[in-house]
């Protein structure tokens, strides 16, 4: 099936860029040096290829991406880097059968997680504006979580506001003093791991011994606007035009269908004015016909992801595989 021929809108990514994405980032940071975020692409056919790739260890967002993980086989070394309070979700994660660590910040999550019998966490340390405890603080939720039968591996912190800086030197310099943070924070809680960082940082971020880079596989558009950046954007949203006035055309691959957190999708053959609902407004460079096609770049791919059940997989425009993205919702 050729890429026009897909109803629309329908998400889908060259695997040329996937498969080259995925090497380069396995040859700058092999084996354990990465573990793959996998909210990025929430999909364990991807995230078994990042496995073939020599990561064993994956970062989730959600405890269905380390339950799916898990049943997927792909459960070595899952790390949940973020909070929860949910006994019952906990205690699922505790008897997957996945080697499971969660991220604590708190009493209550140490606490939490102790009843449901999670065996290793990370303290979370505040080196932005997301979840963390401070860095006084870390002594003693260390102390706690081994005190309540959870072996501490180390610290995680995660220096989102710094990712997207196009700028290398105030990206630099934004990362150098979250992490300073975060290292003070280890020398007090010790463990093997230091564990943060993104694809904006993977390769100033020396502080860490691993990092949890996610987007590089499909790359969102801010990261293509850093010159450091060697990977490729691969994600698309095909598209109908649907509508057609004097000065715009009308696509019928609106909001819904794409992550807007970032602003609006880029595309190739004109200007994007602007989305809604279930459109969106272009000006074409060249003269658009009802029923004519465009693909569209979402500036955000985590949320696009998770906004549809499947990925389609194009090789030269031709469609050859479909994967589910089966590790959406919570």
């Amino acid at each position: 099936m050729h890429i026009d021929e897909l109803p629309t809108p329908a998400l889908w990514a060259d695997l040329d860029v996937l498969e080259s994405n995925i090497a380069e980032m396995a040859r700058r940071l092999p084996g354990n040096r990465l573990r793959p975020h996998v909210k990025a692409h929430k999909s364990t056919t991807l995230a078994t290829l990042q496995y073939e790739a020599g990561h064993k260890g994956f970062t989730c967002a959600t405890p269905r991406e380390v339950l799916g993980l898990a049943q997927a086989g792909l459960g070595d070394d899952l790390l949940l880097a973020n909070e929860t309070v949910d006994v019952n979700r906990l205690t699922e994660m505790a008897t997957s059968g996945a080697r499971v660590t969660v991220a604590v910040d708190s009493e209550a999550t140490i606490t939490a997680a102790a009843t449901a019998g999670i065996k290793e966490c990370v303290i979370d340390i505040r080196v932005g504006f997301r979840c963390g405890c401070e860095v006084e603080e870390a002594h003693g939720l260390a102390e706690l979580a081994r005190k309540s039968n959870i072996g501490v591996r180390g610290v995680m912190g995660y220096e989102g506001h710094a990712m997207g800086v196009v700028d290398l030197e105030r990206r630099r310099e934004l990362m150098e003093s979250a992490m300073e943070r975060l290292i003070q924070a280890h020398e007090v809680v010790g463990g093997d791991l230091v564990t943060g960082g993104g694809t904006g940082t993977h390769a100033i971020n020396t502080w860490v011994n691993e990092i949890q880079a996610g987007s590089y596989v499909l790359m969102d558009t801010a990261y293509t606007e850093q010159v450091d950046q060697p990977f490729r954007q691969g994600l698309f949203l095909q598209s109908t035009i649907v509508s057609v006035a004097e000065k715009f055309a009308v696509c019928d691959a609106g909001l819904k269908a794409q992550g807007m957190d970032h602003g609006n999708p880029s595309w190739s053959g004109g200007e994007v004015l602007f989305c809604s609902d279930e459109h969106t407004n272009v000006v074409p460079d060249n003269t658009l016909k009802v029923g004519d096609r465009i693909s569209l770049v979402p500036a955000h791919i985590d949320p696009t992801m998770a906004k549809h059940q499947s990925l389609h997989i194009v090789r030269d425009e031709q469609v050859i595989d479909r994967w589910e993205i089966d590790l959406r919702h919570w």
